[in-house]
């Protein structure tokens, strides 16, 4: 639906997927799936139960951002757990195709991991598999236009702030004077 509004709205720009948004709605939807389904299925085993329940920040972060006191949590919670360590894998590998330098290296990774999150049998993985799989024009396009979209989320925050600090103004053009004010080289 987005991708048809920007075609309507913009015929000639390109629709780019970025790796954070794409990343931040796995964890969502297959990681959090994944790991309160684990956490249910040990509902006879307390103490396992409790460590996958509490596991949720350290499986949405990337293995390099995990503290070195809570490599080994993680590592045992992976060894012990085929279904989490196998989205927390597939995670890294998705990531990947944001690394790749050639359209047809992208096509070769996106391929591979497509097909692997189909085979994986994990309901969660192979759902967002297949959504994921309409917007693959989006997700190559960052390789011909590699963009960040840092900045953009930086003003975008800066913006909610500075509606939260507003709310109850009565007066909304003093709250538009402040976004002008507060980002003067950005028309």
């Amino acid at each position: 639906a987005f991708d048809l509004e920007v075609q309507m709205q913009c015929p000639d720009a390109r629709v780019v997927y970025d790796l954070f948004h794409v990343i931040a709605k796995y964890g969502r939807e297959v990681i959090d799936r994944v790991r309160v389904d684990e956490a249910n299925r040990h509902k006879q085993n307390l103490p396992m139960r409790r460590v996958v329940k509490r596991a949720r920040w350290l499986l949405l972060r990337n293995r390099e951002n995990v503290p070195e006191e809570q490599q080994p949590k993680l590592d045992e919670l992976l060894a012990a757990n085929q279904a989490l360590m196998t989205v927390y894998v597939m995670k890294a590998s998705l990531k990947e195709l944001w690394q790749a330098e050639s359209a047809w290296q992208w096509r070769k990774a996106w391929r591979s991991w497509l097909s692997m999150a189909r085979t994986s049998e994990i309901e969660p993985l192979t759902k967002f598999a297949n959504k994921l799989a309409n917007y693959w024009r989006g997700i190559v396009a960052r390789v011909r236009w590699p963009m960040h979209t840092g900045q953009l989320e930086g003003i975008n925050n800066r913006i909610k702030v500075m509606k939260r600090i507003a709310y109850g103004y009565r007066d909304s053009a003093f709250f538009f004077l402040k976004i002008k004010a507060a980002f003067p080289g950005n028309p």
